[in-house]
């Protein structure tokens, strides 16, 4: 799979691309990592690739001719390839969208903006419009390795375990349960003793429970939709009575 980014600082992505996990799998082939500068296709000597709005306004708009001559050769390098504009005015990445665009295998060419935003005759050439939340950000390069760094763990062979991606927060809908590792006791502070126990029951049971635990009491608006198990009700119950006793101490 090929993450194409189209971008004014391809050195963002660059240097992104060379460190942990993405680093080893672009060395391993896994997955590949190309820059289009839209600058490159201007043809004034100062690279002009922004310009005022029209009606007026603060800031600078991009204009549509370097990033369409961009897109052009994203798309030459893959026909396929779908177009990803990250913009304030796309839809709000979720887990499900990741697992989807993972799913299809698709190449992504992400449109990566600055200043005031795109020339709306280049929002019209994408195929998708993602933004990564609801505030703003200096430009498009940040949202766009979260998407692919988001996309990648899905990718065969990236990450070490294949389950790792399915078990992480937000997979089935539920935050995480805590992990926890030695040493055992870290200044009082002690692992459950249910990790410890070698039961395999107990264990998949508590961490279920606390994963409900977690999404009830920091995101209680993803257990509308999380994919629930026969049991996770009465997990849930229990949370709830726990809780209630903590406040009445």
């Amino acid at each position: 799979m090929e993450f194409i980014f189209i971008t004014l600082f391809p050195e963002l992505i660059e240097q992104a691309c060379g460190h942990s996990i993405i680093k080893r799998a672009v060395d391993a082939g896994l997955l590949s990592v190309y820059c289009v500068n839209p600058r490159d296709f201007t043809t004034d000597k100062h690279r002009t690739v922004d310009d005022t709005p029209c009606g007026g306004g603060v800031g600078m708009v991009l204009k549509p001719e370097p990033f369409s001559a961009a897109i052009a050769v994203a798309k030459k390098r893959s026909p396929q390839g779908l177009i990803v504009a990250l913009t304030p005015g796309g839809k709000t990445l979720c887990q499900k969208q990741v697992e989807k665009l993972a799913g299809q295998g698709q190449d992504l060419i992400f449109l990566c903006g600055h200043y005031e935003g795109f020339d709306e005759r280049i929002l019209e050439q994408a195929d998708i419009k993602i933004s990564i939340g609801d505030y703003v950000l200096t430009g498009g390069e940040l949202p766009a390795l979260v998407i692919m760094d988001a996309i990648a763990r899905f990718i065969p062979g990236v990450l070490g375990k294949a389950a790792s991606a399915e078990e992480e927060s937000f997979s089935s809908s539920l935050l995480e349960y805590p992990q926890y590792t030695r040493p055992i006791d870290f200044e009082g502070a002690k692992v459950p003793d249910v990790l410890l126990s070698g039961n395999h029951a107990a264990i998949k049971r508590w961490r279920r429970k606390e994963g409900i635990r977690a999404t009830y009491c920091f995101r209680p608006d993803l257990l509308a939709k999380a994919n629930l198990e026969e049991g996770d009700g009465s997990l849930l119950l229990e949370i709830i009575e726990e809780l209630k006793g903590k406040q009445n101490e």
